[in-house]
């Protein structure tokens, strides 16, 4: 007994009984007399033979699918065709989309406005709002934090004593003022913060002789730094009037000055104005922005701005060769003019790196000189140590080698004369020869060893390089002291 779900099977040609074709109407069909010869393909059956028992079938294992196709394929020959099958590569993955026997060859033409598209599908969209806003903040965080970095770097450093010389020196609290905290970077508030603390000197002399600069109050005592050339007048005898921002004026006294390094230091006891912070001139970067504050030609209150165009640039001023002044100075091009002299040249967070000194003239011009962009400025690291110094004692030394070299000589410094006794003499140098190097710097004038020389300080030891007879020696001797 077989259900409807079993497999289908083909009789065997061989051994199966012929089976009736019924006609369509379904009325069987007659049969041949009795008698007669066995049926056939194409007689039809008796009446009789349909009764018999169906017999059981043979064994169909011959005609059971063995190689994968169906009965259909293996009973009519060449199979059809079949779809390469679908396996998905994640679950719910849809069907590949089956693409047209037929493609056409025709494509339309792009619309008229499609480079307009192609710019509006490139261009990106704008970022959110709230991101921007973000960035933004987050930019402002980032630069806040590292000038306020730098800004506390400069204040331990001013205050530290890693500039103490071998030979022992007063160390007198001075360019230590409030913090300005400048952060803004604009010449406008560098001048708001500065001007309070410039002043403006008028001094006259014993001998009816006049003078007009600037200077800067530099601790809560009323001590105010200048230069030596400003006050000079008044050395002998005279008077110092100072006036300050908001037009006060008082008389000063005259506490000290140093013609070497052309620095003075005058005092108004109660003088009511702010002192400045000190800055690191050695931190100074050619290119850098400076302001430079002070009263040019009697304009008092005056700032001009510009940038250090270069330093360590030897010069030398004075009228005379007691008061001729060595200057290892920063180089700027923020207009300077007679009258700026004393002034503060500050950066762009208030600190002053520099007292302006001298201007550059073109040469036959002197009697007409004025600003040509070519300004220097004393540095303020070796202005503070021999304002400390005047303040402690009324007098600054030195450092000097005990020798004289010849001013006219040109290719290096030559030994002119050496005194008994002194650093020179003991390192064996002899007049003729010619001082090439002076710590690694180069030495090409006599002005350029005297103020290498200047930038270093008495006890300290360096080493020098010089030619005679056509042979190199070098030699390494500590400095000595002058009072000047």
């Amino acid at each position: 007994m077989t259900s409807d779900d079993a497999e289908p099977t083909v009789p065997n040609p061989a051994t199966a009984e012929p089976t009736a074709i019924l006609p369509t109407n379904g009325t069987p069909p007659a049969g041949p007399p009795a008698g007669s010869s066995p049926l056939t393909a194409l007689a039809p059956p008796t009446p009789s033979a349909g009764n018999a028992p169906i017999p059981p079938p043979g064994n169909d294992a011959p005609y059971r699918q063995t190689n994968g196709r169906s009965v259909t394929q293996r009973s009519f020959g060449k199979p059809q065709a079949q779809e390469p099958t679908f396996r998905p590569v994640y679950p719910g993955q849809a069907w590949p989309t089956q693409q047209p026997a037929y493609r056409p060859t025709y494509t339309p033409p792009p619309p008229l406005d499609w480079h307009q598209q192609q710019a509006r599908a490139y261009t990106p969209a704008p970022p959110p709002k709230a991101n921007r806003v973000i960035t933004i903040a987050a930019v402002v965080a980032l630069v806040i934090g590292v000038i306020a970095g730098a800004g506390a770097a400069a204040t331990v450093v001013t205050l530290d004593n890693h500039g103490t010389p071998v030979a022992d020196q007063p160390n007198t609290p001075v360019g230590t003022g409030t913090d300005p905290k400048i952060r803004t970077g604009s010449v406008s508030a560098v001048a708001a913060t500065l001007l309070p603390s410039v002043v403006q000197l008028k001094v006259q002399g014993a001998d009816g002789s006049d003078a007009t600069g600037s200077g800067f109050v530099i601790d809560n005592l009323g001590h105010i730094l200048t230069n030596n050339h400003v006050v000079a007048a008044a050395a002998s005898g005279g008077s110092i009037q100072v006036v300050t921002q908001s037009g006060k004026n008082s008389t000063a006294r005259l506490v000290g000055r140093s013609p070497a390094y052309d620095l003075a230091v005058v005092q108004v006891v109660g003088l009511d104005a702010p002192s400045v912070q000190f800055g690191r001139s050695d931190l100074a970067i050619v290119g850098q922005d400076v302001v430079a504050i002070g009263s040019p030609l009697g304009l008092a209150g005056t700032v001009t701005s510009g940038i250090i165009s270069a330093k360590n640039r030897p010069v030398t001023t004075g009228d005379s060769v007691d008061q001729t002044s060595y200057i290892n100075a920063l180089q700027t091009d923020a207009a300077i003019n007679p009258g700026n002299s004393g002034g503060p040249l500050v950066d762009m967070n208030a600190r002053v790196i520099g007292v302006n000194s001298a201007i550059a003239t073109v040469r036959g011009s002197e009697e007409q000189s004025g600003n040509i962009g070519l300004g220097f400025a004393i540095p303020i690291d070796q202005a503070r140590r021999t304002a400390q110094q005047l303040i402690a004692t009324g007098k600054a030394s030195y450092p000097v080698i005990g020798a004289s070299v010849d001013m006219t000589f040109e290719g290096g410094a030559r030994v002119s004369a050496v005194s008994t006794g002194s650093p020179a003499a003991k390192a064996g140098l002899r007049v003729g020869d010619v001082i090439t190097s002076i710590n690694s710097q180069t030495v090409d004038s006599a002005e350029v060893l005297i103020v290498a020389i200047r930038t270093h300080q008495p006890g300290e030891s360096v080493r020098i390089i010089y030619e005679r007879s056509g042979k190199a020696r070098q030699v390494n001797l500590t400095l000595a002291q002058q009072i000047g």
